[in-house]
């Protein structure tokens, strides 16, 4: 599995980075979930260097010149609720994509290994042939992101998989190299030092979902 990391280079990602884990900034809802679809942006763009264009020549008023352009639009599906502002970055960038999305949330248990994923709902496109990006804004134990691909694996061949996290975990990065075939593509913000006893990515950030939305029942 191909691993790119954006945080290990120059740029806006770092201050987006700051301010999705302060927890002072945190509490202004509207300014977390702006940045996490600030970063979907940033790694939309890095992933689109990857996909396959072709060339085209447009005419303006004043001449002709070519340029290289997707030669089909990626599908995105993301893991609702905490995905939604994350995936938001992606559909700006990829506005001619369609949309799948998931119902998948987790039962908590007292240890990691008690974690149980639990998914009632699922509307997806045709994914035959497709360039797939599975988006999930935090990466812990890949329980989530895994029972999608089995899903998805059941119904299509996609040409590509891409997954895309804002923060990850090593723990959740070797489950996906394990089960995903083998071509895949994992694109993160950063990569984290590991999973708490509640499978929480530490440093991270906290519930991206409850950040974003409000705390649940």
């Amino acid at each position: 599995m191909n691993l790119f990391q954006l945080n290990l280079y120059p740029g806006l990602v770092h201050s987006i980075l700051w301010q999705l884990r302060d927890p002072q900034i945190q509490k202004d809802r509207l300014r977390f979930k702006f940045n996490l679809e600030r970063l979907g942006f940033l790694l939309a763009a890095e992933l689109a260097k990857t996909l396959p264009v072709h060339q085209v020549e447009v005419h303006t008023v004043l001449g002709s010149t070519k340029i290289e352009v997707p030669t089909q639009p990626p599908v995105l599906v993301t893991i609702l609720r905490a995905g939604l502002a994350f995936y938001q970055g992606f559909a700006n960038a990829f506005d001619q994509a369609d949309s799948g999305f998931i119902g998948a949330y987790r039962v908590e248990g007292d240890r990691a290994e008690q974690l149980e994923i639990r998914m009632n709902y699922a509307a997806l496109p045709d994914l035959t042939g497709r360039d797939l990006i599975l988006i999930d804004p935090m990466l812990a134990t890949g329980g989530s992101l895994l029972k999608v691909w089995q899903l998805i694996a059941t119904q299509a061949n996609p040409r590509s998989v891409h997954v895309v996290a804002a923060i990850a975990a090593p723990e959740g990065v070797e489950a996906l190299r394990q089960h995903l075939p083998e071509h895949s593509y994992l694109w993160l913000g950063a990569l984290d030092q590991y999973l708490n006893e509640q499978a929480y990515i530490v440093p991270g950030l906290g519930d991206a979902g409850d950040l974003c939305f409000g705390p649940k029942l």
